[in-house]
């Protein structure tokens, strides 16, 4: 009994512990896992899949792709530093890849590795389009979103442990506490998991739009980006069971971001936008 009580105190503890803010929403955030251990991983299965991939070099595809990256990731830099986050970048390792792929897609891994893959360029068109993508893929890197789904996945984990302590010690039977335990996965993963994914592409969306505005694109053109995915037509889950929001609230929030971005942009000395 003492042990189940322990696992249930140390539950609560990390909760209560295990937190870091986010300098672009002001948010605590979960951190279990820290990045000193997170970071390695990510930068060997980065380089693991640049191995196994068909990665494009030397063309003017490539060369935007890393360019765009860069004005990115400097405006990250600027941002961060006039906000008294100097030094929040340390163990960053950015880089920017093309790699040859029909998915319309991008991704980042946490410490700044991108791939965008060439399917996504004839929906991106051009140079202000991607750095729609890059300032997205940037900003979750940004944020720690993969440090935060990887706390979460933790901590839901954990949290199965800990019913399944509590319903032993209120004297659940076996097959109840299976029952139990079946819906507390398929309650977590509707309730808190998949939610959470969609606030993180929200605030990606956001933190992405002024990134790309203070490296000096206009951040209009964002939702023009969404309307031509949105083109490409497919079957969509249900935004309560996606892992992103819908194209039509992912469109009007970046309308209403836009002029915002482009304000923020301003104290930076930006003031022409390149479409």
């Amino acid at each position: 009994m003492k042990n189940k009580f322990v696992i249930l105190l140390s539950f609560i503890f990390l909760i209560l512990s295990g937190c870091s803010q986010n300098p672009f929403t002001g948010k605590k955030t979960l951190a279990l896992v820290p990045n000193a251990q997170i970071l390695p991983m990510a930068f060997q299965q980065y380089d693991q899949f640049l191995q196994e991939n068909q990665v494009v070099e030397n063309t003017s595809e490539s060369r935007m792709v890393k360019t765009v990256g860069q004005k990115i990731a400097t405006a990250a830099q600027r941002w961060l530093n006039a906000n008294g986050y100097q030094g929040y970048l340390e163990g960053y390792q950015w880089e920017y890849n093309l790699v040859k792929d029909d998915q319309v897609n991008a991704w980042c891994m946490p410490g700044g590795k991108i791939v965008v893959y060439t399917g996504i360029l004839p929906i991106t068109k051009s140079e202000a389009g991607l750095a729609v993508v890059m300032g997205h893929e940037v900003a979750h890197a940004l944020a720690n979103h993969g440090q935060q789904r990887m706390s979460a996945s933790q901590l839901q984990q954990l949290g199965a442990v800990a019913t399944a302590v509590g319903s032993q010690a209120a004297g659940v039977s076996e097959e109840n506490a299976a029952l139990l335990n079946q819906a507390y996965g398929i309650g977590t993963q509707v309730g808190l998991m998949l939610p959470y994914s969609r606030s993180h592409e929200t605030e990606a969306d956001k933190i992405g739009l002024t990134l790309m505005a203070v490296a000096g694109y206009d951040p209009h053109e964002a939702a023009d980006l969404w309307r031509r995915m949105k083109a490409q037509g497919g079957q969509a889950p249900p935004e309560i069971l996606s892992t992103h929001p819908s194209n039509d609230t992912r469109i009007n929030n970046l309308e209403v971001w836009a002029d915002e971005a482009m304000a923020e942009a301003k104290k930076f000395g930006v003031t022409t936008f390149k479409r």
